[in-house]
């Protein structure tokens, strides 16, 4: 499945919304650097890979602005440690 996910700037974080409940992925941006602090899906969205669409999308987008990934969250850390094709993007 697919989701529309948003970069939402002036919260800090990667979002979709669905079935009116939002799921997240917020950071901190210091200069060339992205930090991943916390990634949360509501109860009710839980097992529909939507944490996971989100983290894609996020260090996708981190690639193509060249930017170095810190990942605080433990989801993001293990997702990149199983999406191998990003650990370049690690930094920290």
């Amino acid at each position: 499945m697919t989701y529309d996910i948003a970069h939402n700037e002036s919260q800090n974080r990667y979002e979709t919304t669905v079935d009116g409940k939002t799921a997240f992925s917020a950071y901190n941006r210091d200069g060339n650097t992205i930090t991943f602090t916390h990634t949360e899906v509501p109860p009710e969205l839980e097992g529909r890979g939507i944490a996971g669409a989100i983290v894609k999308h996020a260090l996708d987008e981190a690639r193509a602005k060249n930017l170095g990934v810190v990942a605080a969250c433990a989801y993001v850390a293990a997702y990149v440690r199983k999406h191998e094709e990003y650990r370049d993007l690690l930094r920290g």
